[in-house]
């Protein structure tokens, strides 16, 4: 049996983090990853990242062939900075092979054809999480069908895609598709598009999708998959209705990734969805084991997987203050066209949690910087507390929307009053200016 410091089980962004960080620090760290294809992480390789660059490139009208090559050559060459960082230090070793638990302070992996068993005083679980494939007849196997993963390694841009699934992954997909030239339809069983958003904003967004020519089932389920002899994909729908395609992308979400870890053989337990059960230092229930990342569920995002890890330093060598329970404010994006972004609550949220509100709109078309760039589409919407002054959210859909919501971010973490955004003085011209008159509510 060898022993390290710490063993981390899966080359993600929290756990190469972590790994380098502790390593700086002379402990000695084994980094296991089964997947070569996937040192870094999911967001390097199968993610952020290439579906980033694919959107770039169908916005900038560059063929589906010419950007999937670009893809893997950004993929590469981020995968390999990825593994040298860690390679190269003394400190770490790096087995490629599964990792499987044979007690609560011992795991297993294959070098060489043999069995090794590892021990740590520390251990982390970074595994991520793998493609949910729902339950449906006929031919799940079929090679015109996909997931988020194995769709963009295709090399031929589908004439017809059908996805499954009108959640963030399937608008993202349909809208980047679309632009290459695929003839989108999208199959959810929500009654309207992104239940979770503000109604204004989602009707915004139904209009500029529906304006591409991408077409929606609502109130339905893909129930069963047919493989045709001719090329094509049938789809049968739960209304009875069929829609037929070149390829199916199975976008019904990601489930943790816990399969063949071995937890059985340990006290680690899981919660009702699957994911491995935390603390807010993210701990699990086994008292030297800590899970980061998408395998101890809630929000998938890279950025949450990099604030793990600064959750566990902060527990290691630090005062103990930073937790889950302290993690506000999250922020995302959805990279439609134009992209989505999204913090806080939402008009109706906050009503149901009682609080007075004021409402700031702005449609896009209204600033001089969407002239200069030409591109008029879009609402902005802000949320703010009537009696404390302070930002509750806000949904802003339109350009350059990704890089504006980390601003009101960083307002609602200072709890400054919406005023400093609406009173700011911006160079011009400029997105960001647009809060001048956004936040002048």
């Amino acid at each position: 049996m060898t022993s390290y410091d710490a063993i981390i089980i899966g080359f993600g962004k929290a756990g190469k983090t972590l790994a380098g960080d502790l390593a700086n620090r002379d402990w000695k760290v084994a980094l296991i990853e089964k997947d070569p294809s996937m040192y870094g992480g999911t967001c390097i390789n199968i993610a952020c990242i290439p579906t980033k660059v694919l959107v770039h490139d169908g916005l900038n009208g560059i063929p589906y062939g010419d950007a999937i090559e670009r893809k893997d050559k950004v993929v590469e060459k981020l995968r390999t900075k990825n593994y040298n960082s860690l390679a190269d230090h003394e400190h770490v070793t790096i087995y490629e092979s599964e990792a499987t638990f044979k007690s609560d302070i011992e795991v297993e992996i294959e070098v060489n054809g043999k069995k090794v068993l590892l021990t740590a005083e520390h251990i982390f679980i970074n595994t991520g999480a793998t493609s949910n494939i729902p339950p449906m007849e006929g031919d799940l196997n079929s090679s015109k069908v996909y997931t988020s993963t194995t769709l963009i390694e295709r090399k031929e841009l589908p004439e017809q895609l059908a996805i499954v699934g009108g959640g963030y992954i399937g608008l993202e997909y349909a809208s980047m598709y679309h632009r290459f030239g695929s003839k989108v339809t999208v199959i959810t069983p929500d009654e309207e598009l992104m239940p979770n958003e503000d109604r204004e904003i989602a009707a915004e967004v139904q209009k500029e999708l529906d304006k591409k020519g991408i077409r929606f089932y609502f109130n339905s389920r893909a129930e069963k998959i047919t493989d045709e002899a001719n090329e094509k994909v049938t789809l049968t729908l739960s209304n009875g209705e069929t829609v037929r395609a070149d390829a199916v992308l199975l976008a019904t979400g990601r489930k943790p990734n816990v399969e063949n870890l071995g937890l059985e053989n340990t006290g680690i337990e899981l919660t009702e969805e699957g994911a491995i059960k935390v603390n807010e230092h993210l701990e699990t229930t086994v008292n030297h084991v800590w899970a980061l990342g998408d395998v101890k569920g809630g929000m998938q995002f890279t950025y949450i997987s990099l604030d793990d890890y600064r959750i566990v330093m902060d527990y290691l060598f630090g005062d103990k203050n930073r937790s889950l329970a302290t993690r506000e404010n999250v922020p995302y994006s959805m990279f439609i066209d134009p992209p989505l972004s999204r913090v806080g609550l939402t008009a109706k949220e906050a009503d149901e949690e009682g609080y007075e509100i004021m409402e700031g709109k702005l449609p896009v078309a209204s600033h001089p910087r969407a002239h200069v760039i030409d591109d008029l589409r879009g609402l902005f919407k802000v949320v703010i507390d009537k009696k404390t002054e302070k930002i509750l959210g806000a949904s802003l859909f339109g350009p350059e929307s990704p890089e504006l919501i980390n601003l009101v971010k960083l307002a609602m973490d200072l709890d400054a009053p919406y005023t400093m955004l609406r009173d700011q003085i911006y160079n011009h011209p400029v997105m960001s200016e647009s809060f001048n008159s956004l936040f002048a509510v």
